[in-house]
């Protein structure tokens, strides 16, 4: 076959038909280099090896997806392990996914099923230390240390090839179809790409370990996420116990699930009902506390929200918050200021979720007012009070996303809820709660 000579960048993959001192598609200096490629026919060019087919006239295939263990993570993937699917994992370091997927390898080789576990971080021994901690060691559980990609591929290649192959991680191995070290963008890409074209063609489920930025994107090309069939991200506070696996994406399922974990000596645990689960140390006596019924996905909890207005000796007082956006707040204190006639820029404010949360549920917002508003009066909020509710500019409460589910949750569990069903607009709420307005 005839051969021409192209110029690929090693930090990005680009092309370049000529040599030039910097990339033009990623602005890097001296990074072309000379490659070799397959130079195509114009006979071969204009001639499409398939034809296409009616959709109606396709064979479907019914793909029979098999159980992780967890019912929860069952929900969350939508049918299981899907045979050929692929499923990306990404999480900060430290937070629990190589613990997770040992637990769902443990798992596989539990019932019968064989598991490989490719690690190109860790050693044999180490693995198997973390696994005999977690008690899952047992005949099905396989594992591989490696940094090549040509080992993960010999494994899908087997005759007998595993049901689940899990990669940790993807940006630990290095594939020689591409330039770059590992874990460089053009390295990222080609790994990913050989691996998902293989599990493709076998009965395995592939999962692949992404590492994420310093903002807490998954790291590596967008397109990662696009070649696989589920994305799925760990968070929560190292230092807590508490997880969260969310799903950003699913081919087989729904995209807005949530579980919670919690971690154990023994692995993470999962959480089966969530409802009050970061409410266990909550003292409703003390002011600047309010429970917040938020919704992430379509699993409704309650979590509480924590507030603490100090006077200020700056001259600009602090704003601070934890768990959510800062300018969310900055926000919500200036309708406060404006529509409740407060003096708060006297007052240093800080804001935090409790069991160190990360949410966005815009349904806190009425909560986050009365924690504010208890600290700045000093008064406790009523004990079996809970929140919901988006808090406008001109000061209205407006309905929350999912305001029916919050609703029966809050009555399932015993509060006595204050949404804009109760109070419509910020005077209501503290002519209610505290009297005042």
């Amino acid at each position: 076959m005839k051969t021409k000579e192209i110029f690929r960048c090693s930090a990005c993959g680009g092309q370049s038909p000529r040599w030039q001192g910097q990339c033009p598609s990623c602005g890097e200096w001296n990074t072309l280099a000379a490659v070799e490629v397959a130079k195509k026919t114009g006979r071969a060019a204009g001639r499409s090896a398939s034809t296409p087919l009616p959709l109606e006239e396709v064979d479907a295939i019914e793909l029979t997806a098999r159980g992780t263990g967890f019912a929860a993570l069952d929900a969350v993937l939508g049918k299981g392990l899907v045979p050929g699917g692929a499923v990306l994992l990404g999480g900060e370091p430290g937070i629990g996914k190589s613990t997770l997927l040992l637990q769902l390898a443990g798992r596989q080789a539990a019932l019968g099923r064989k598991a490989v576990y490719l690690s190109g971080e860790e050693s044999l021994p180490q693995l198997k230390a973390r696994a005999e901690r977690l008690g899952l060691l047992g005949p099905g559980l396989l594992a591989l240390s490696s940094t090549r990609t040509e080992d993960a591929l010999a494994v899908l290649a087997d005759p007998e090839p595993p049901d689940l192959l899990i990669v940790d991680s993807v940006q630990t191995l290095a594939s020689p179809q591409a330039d770059g070290i590992p874990g460089s963008v053009s390295q990222v890409r080609a790994v990913s790409g050989e691996l998902v074209e293989a599990v493709k063609k076998t009965g395995a489920t592939l999962v692949l370990v992404g590492h994420v930025t310093k903002d807490g994107q998954i790291a590596g090309p967008k397109l990662l996420e696009h070649m696989v069939d589920t994305v799925l991200y760990l968070e929560g506070d190292r230092q807590l116990a508490a997880r969260l696996l969310r799903v950003l994406k699913n081919r087989f399922g729904p995209s807005d699930e949530l579980v919670v974990f919690t971690m154990r000596e023994q692995g993470l645990e999962i959480v089966d009902d969530p409802s009050t689960f970061f409410l266990s140390a909550r003292d409703a006596s003390l002011p600047g506390t309010a429970v917040a019924l938020a919704v992430d996905g379509q699993r409704p909890f309650a979590v509480e929200l924590q507030a603490l207005a100090s006077k200020t000796y700056l001259a600009i007082p602090r704003r601070v918050a934890l768990g959510f956006d800062t300018n969310r707040l900055n926000l919500l204190l200036a309708v406060v200021e404006r529509r409740l006639r407060l003096n708060l820029a006297q007052s240093d404010i800080y804001a935090k979720t409790g069991a160190g949360l990360a949410l966005r549920d815009p349904g806190m917002d009425l909560a986050l007012v009365a924690a504010v508003l208890s600290s700045f009066y000093d008064r406790p909020l009523p004990e079996a009070a809970v929140f919901w509710g988006e808090v406008d500019l001109n000061g209205q409460v407006r309905p929350a996303p999912g305001h029916e589910v919050r609703l029966r949750q809050a009555q399932r569990l015993g509060y006595e809820p204050v949404h804009p069903g109760v109070c419509k607009t910020l005077v209501d709420v503290q002519r209610r709660l505290f009297g005042k307005g």
